[in-house]
């Protein structure tokens, strides 16, 4: 009992009383199995915060991004050195979502301050991430990935054809056409290369969708990589290996951009974030993500995005339906 007591933290920024490790534990087992999902940890981390550390302000939206912040530099890293970040693709969705971010922060404090409409608007952007999941399950979203499974393939065979010795690992590297060339940018398309073959996308439809994934994440308390990432894949029809980079570039820089509006901008109720809360989340996403990378291949994924598809479908109808029980 001493040991729990001395474990025992109040964090006075959000008033939330809990056991110091709870939340890198929590985060830790979070991000290990949703990163092998190909899906972030931070949208369910705030359903957590809000509904058992009962930290229900503003501010908590806040808190989440700065999970973000420090769980998601690692995979940027890994990116950038193996030459698989689409920039153009990267600078877009950034430039789209940094201002509707600001105007997600404007909905959060001024339309959606109370706990159960926030918990109603959470509710409809985790049914959106749940059935997202649910769906990939299906023969008809499976037979669209045929292309991508193709590309997936050659690049595992190319990682495997590399494993045979350190001194091969080290000098060989990616070859170049696993490296992601941009072939032409504009404001009316983008292309680049990758594994031999081009792909390409409207700009403004880019721009577009993530200004809107900016202004649900401001809101949310995410950055959007949840969000844009399938968009990129089934709408636009772009490789999983060139989008993931840029979501998650893109997810850290609205994040920190995040942070800044909450902290400064002025309001009635609070909103800066709760820095020692974050970070303990960051530390052990951080963790996370890495054993969540490491396992990936020894987890059958259709199983793992059932699971995920499932808890989170359910999660986002308990909410939007204790919203409507009034």
């Amino acid at each position: 009992m001493d040991w729990l007591d001395f474990l025992m933290v109040r964090f006075p920024v959000s008033g939330v009383e809990t056991w110091v490790l709870l939340p890198p534990l929590v985060a830790f087992v979070v991000s290990t199995f949703t990163s092998m999902g190909g899906v972030s940890g931070a949208f369910l981390l705030l359903p957590f915060q809000v509904s058992v550390l009962r930290f229900v302000t503003p501010a908590v939206s806040a808190t989440n991004f700065v999970f973000n912040i420090v769980a998601i530099p690692s995979g940027v890293y890994r990116y950038v050195k193996e030459g698989r970040m689409a920039w153009p693709l990267t600078w877009v969705v950034i430039v789209g979502t940094l201002p509707g971010v600001f105007i997600g922060y404007y909905l959060r404090v001024l339309y959606l301050p109370d706990p159960k409409a926030f918990k109603f608007f959470v509710g409809f952007v985790l049914l959106y991430i749940g059935v997202r999941l649910l769906y990939e399950m299906t023969e008809r979203s499976q037979r669209g990935k045929k292309e991508m499974k193709m590309l997936e393939e050659r690049f595992n065979q190319h990682a495997k054809s590399i494993k045979g010795s350190r001194a091969a690992r080290i000098s060989a590297g990616l070859p170049p056409e696993a490296e992601v060339k941009t072939i032409s940018w504009s404001l009316r398309r983008v292309e680049y290369e990758f594994w031999g073959q081009r792909f390409s996308f409207n700009t403004m439809g880019m721009f577009a969708l993530a200004f809107v994934v900016g202004i649900i994440g401001g809101t949310y308390g995410i950055g959007g990589g949840a969000i844009i990432a399938p968009f990129c894949v089934a709408v636009f029809h772009l490789p999983v290996y060139t989008v993931a980079g840029a979501a998650l570039l893109g997810t850290f820089l609205t994040s920190v951009a995040g942070v800044f509006f909450y902290s400064v901008m002025p309001s009635t109720m609070p909103c800066a974030p709760d820095w020692f809360l974050g970070l303990l989340f960051g530390v052990g996403g951080f963790g996370g993500m890495y054993v969540g990378a490491r396992l990936q291949k020894y987890v059958p994924q259709k199983y793992l995005k059932l699971i995920l598809g499932l808890i989170i479908t359910f999660l986002a109808g308990s909410y939007i339906l204790q919203y409507l029980a009034g």
